[in-house]
């Protein structure tokens, strides 16, 4: 319903109940059920499903349209993310959130900080994003509550006009809330633990989940070492169990993002079923590590395979894992992407060691062969030494061009002292087109940083510690931070209205008429920053 049409109803409400609801003022009503878009977690999962699926299908018909987010480890960075891109680009379309289990591991759980191994508690997964979509409901509510400010005021002026434009950009307000990229992990147990958490997760408001084909109690985060695979059909369960998750909620359109590891895991946990030859667990077990044995006896108490007639043993290392062979990571993503999008994934998300445009084209180009509107999740890691990768692949370019490289050393290129030089601002130049070239030439829908607001929390403490410790004093602050927030326009330099101060003072109006004690008078602090 439109603003009118919400007072109107409100109004029918009310004069039904003849004179005891006349208490209520139907126009505050209208004021808060458009504060309040979302009013379940369910609701959120429903609207951003929506979003993405347009999305994904404006992407299938040009690249260009691809999307980004950035991991957020508080609801409070999330809401200022999304309030800083309405304010700069004036629109959130195509920006969404990413929840990383890296960030949760190291910095929600109450185990205090940890490694990504899935050790933290799996309940905190679900509670981060309804905290992520408390605090963007709260910065619709809040800039709301400043529209109908600016109404009150248009009112009263008598300025007719001013009043009609401001009630139709209520009625076209686009809200904060945008899609949540939501890691569960290698599913924190079996199939039916996937599912359990899964359910928690689109409760709380995730429209996509993303889920990687590691062994759950042998996870490692995606760029260390002794990652440990998981064959086909034990993935391909939980894959089932988070949509059937998403069916049971009536959320049909839900998005499953599958990710392999499988590029750096040179390990599986177990040897996989197999039926026949030529089947998924026969392909599976097609990159072990094997040696053929001629008698049986040399294999007392290992497993054997037959293949073709031959017996194979599976080398298997005193931890009780088997071992692929080395060079095999690319066919096996590849055939773990193939096999995910054949058994209901909907995106794809390679982890690879760097962020090589032509590595990752390779794969997608081979898996497009079998499904041509595959396309991938791409995670711009920090874990990636951007300027020196970029700067070294310069390097070998020019080199393989003829160009003259004398001038550089290689193995330094990350020094300072090759700042502002021809190679490192091409470099650069690669940096900045990394994602419309990926985009375009890889197959990647999505980019997302898994973990930014981890960095830029320490660099601006460390900035701010720095200068307030130090000589600069109370200056640190006032020219490093607060000076930067009035001038830049940051929202939460007003804090005590980022906090839902002006939003708790209308509704003390609403509820209590003119008793209201209100926080937001003259005698107010945050009044001087009205300028």
């Amino acid at each position: 319903m439109t603003y009118q049409d919400n007072i109107r109803q409100t109004s029918q409400l009310v004069a039904g109940y003849k004179g005891t609801w006349d208490g209520i003022d139907p126009e505050s009503v209208a004021r808060m059920r458009a504060q309040n878009r979302f009013q379940t977690g369910l609701d959120i999962a429903r609207y951003t499903a929506k979003i993405m699926r347009a999305d994904m299908a404006a992407y299938d018909a040009d690249p260009v349209n691809y999307t980004q987010s950035l991991g957020c480890w508080h609801g409070f960075i999330g809401q200022q993310k999304m309030i800083a891109v309405k304010k700069h680009f004036g629109t959130t379309k195509g920006r969404y959130l990413y929840l990383s289990g890296w960030m949760i591991a190291a910095l929600r759980s109450e185990f205090g900080p940890l490694p990504d191994q899935s050790m933290h508690e799996k309940t905190s997964v679900p509670a981060l994003i309804e905290e992520l979509y408390t605090f963007l409901r709260q910065a619709d509510a809040r800039e709301l509550g400043m529209m109908f400010r600016d109404l009150d005021a248009a009112r009263e002026a008598g300025d007719l006009a001013k009043e009609k434009q401001l009630e139709k950009a209520i009625d076209n307000y686009e809200t904060h809330v945008v899609p949540i990229i939501a890691d569960i992990d290698a599913g924190f147990g079996n199939a039916e633990a996937t599912y359990l958490l899964a359910k928690k997760m689109i409760e709380a408001g995730a429209c996509a989940l993303q889920i990687e084909n590691q062994v759950s109690d042998e996870k490692q985060c995606g760029h260390q070492d002794g990652k440990v695979t998981v064959p086909h059909e034990d993935f391909l369960a939980k894959v089932r169990a988070c949509r059937y998750a998403f069916l049971e909620l009536g959320v049909e359109d839900g998005i499953i993002v599958t990710r392999t590891d499988s590029l750096g895991a040179g390990l599986t946990k177990q040897i996989a079923f197999s039926k026949e030859p030529g089947d998924l667990g026969d392909q599976y077990n097609s990159f072990l590590d094997c040696e053929e044995i001629s008698d049986i006896a040399q294999a007392n108490g290992d497993v054997i395979i037959n293949r073709d007639g031959k017996l194979l043993k599976p080398k298997r290392l005193p931890s009780n894992l088997y071992q692929f062979r080395p060079g095999t990571g690319e066919d096996r993503c590849v055939l773990d992407c193939i096999t995910s999008l054949q058994h209901g994934a909907d995106l794809l998300w390679i982890e690879t060691e760097k962020p090589h445009i032509a590595q990752i084209a390779g794969m997608v180009d081979r898996i497009r062969e079998v499904i041509p509107n595959a396309k991938l999740i791409y995670n711009n890691s920090p874990s990636f030494n951007w300027t020196l990768n970029f700067r070294q692949q310069v390097f070998d370019a020019w080199t393989a061009e003829g160009k003259d490289v004398s001038a550089y050393d290689r193995g330094r290129l990350m020094s300072v002292d090759y700042d502002g030089t021809e190679l490192a601002d091409e470099a650069d130049e690669r940096i900045r087109t990394f994602q419309k070239d990926s985009a375009a030439q890889a197959g990647i829908f999505h980019h997302l940083i898994t973990l930014p607001t981890y960095h830029t929390a320490a660099l601006s403490t460390d900035n701010l510690a720095k200068e307030y410790f130090g000589d600069a004093g109370m200056l640190g602050y006032v020219k490093g931070v607060q000076r930067k927030e009035i001038r830049e326009g940051i929202a939460c330099v007003k804090h005590q209205n980022m906090s839902g101060s002006d939003i708790g003072d209308d509704h003390k109006e609403y509820f209590a008429g003119e008793a209201a004690l209100k926080a937001g008078g003259v005698h107010n602090t945050m009044n001087q920053f009205a300028a």
